[in-house]
């Protein structure tokens, strides 16, 4: 397959998984609408697709690391809820259609949050039944440092208490590697793990990642100030409107693409060691010129 075939093969792959996850679960209220409400409402699926890849790319089945694909995406979709709410970025657009608390209101939405991060877990922990035991452990092991206080969960709360101050580029650096990057390292080493791979090649995936994720943020800054809000699918000038210092405001438009660009290009030496890496490459280059 070439590389777009392989893209969309994962993310299809993805995505019945995601539909099927809480198929047959007796409902309680519209606790699992709410939930599905956003797990499905599309989006680039870079984590999964990541965990998919390194464990290909570690010498694994992907099939393997479907479960913890999915558990990566439930808990950026549970972020994602929780970010969006009135206490939080108070959005009321999100990938081109109403937030979840603006159709389930403030209490599901804050419960569907929940209900996928411990259904991320659980999915996980289901899937790992035939895993050698210390690989599935240290997957859950990865997933749940890079999901709570001292990953994502951290990330946001140095976001709040940004907001309205002036911080610094180590600030700012410091509050995305835990939001945003955290979990999309997480995300990329699980993949390595699951395939069993030693702790060189968990570095390199990681470092990787950890690159990639930072690219991925600044440009994300740069589409908050010249993207459209249209084929976004979310309002622009957010960052502006919150107060919030980024890498834009740090650095300017044409210093972030630079550092793009580098960040980008170091990424993909990350994975010199590798035979089989062009796919995770041309990843890395395709989301530095996305422009949603």
């Amino acid at each position: 397959m070439n590389f777009q075939e392989q893209l969309k093969a994962d993310k299809d792959l993805v995505e019945e998984a995601l539909k099927n996850a809480f198929r047959g679960r007796t409902p309680h209220a519209d606790i699992y609408d709410a939930m599905n409400y956003s797990l499905l409402a599309g989006g680039k699926r870079v984590r999964p697709i990541l965990t998919l890849e390194t464990c290909r790319l570690c010498g694994g089945d992907p099939i393997q690391a479907l479960p913890f694909a999915c558990a990566a995406e439930m808990i950026h979709t549970y972020s994602l809820i929780h970010d969006d709410l009135p206490c939080m970025d108070d959005d009321e657009l999100r990938r081109g259609r109403p937030t979840n608390h603006m159709v389930y209101g403030e209490a599901t939405a804050v419960l569907a949050g929940d209900g996928l991060l411990t259904a991320a877990f659980e999915l996980a922990l289901e899937g790992s039944r035939d895993l050698d035991p210390k690989w599935a452990l240290a997957a859950l092991d990865c997933l749940a440092h890079a999901s709570g206080a001292a990953g994502m969960v951290g990330g946001q709360a140095l976001d709040m208490a940004g907001e309205g101050h002036a911080l610094t580029l180590p600030d700012v650096e410091e509050l995305q590697r835990l939001k945003t990057g955290a979990l999309i390292a997480a995300a990329a080493e699980m993949g390595c793990i699951v395939a069993g791979g030693g702790e060189e090649q968990r570095q390199a995936v990681r470092l990787y990642a950890e690159k990639l994720g930072l690219a991925f943020q600044i440009r994300d800054d740069v589409l908050d100030v010249t993207g459209d809000s249209a084929e976004l699918g979310k309002p622009t000038g957010s960052d502006a409107k919150g107060e919030k210092t980024t890498f834009v405001t740090l650095k300017g438009l044409e210093e972030c693409a630079r550092l793009v660009e580098k960040l980008t290009a170091e990424a993909a030496e990350a994975l010199s060691g590798f035979d089989q890496a062009d796919f995770l490459i041309q990843l890395a280059y395709q989301l530095v010129g996305r422009t949603s």
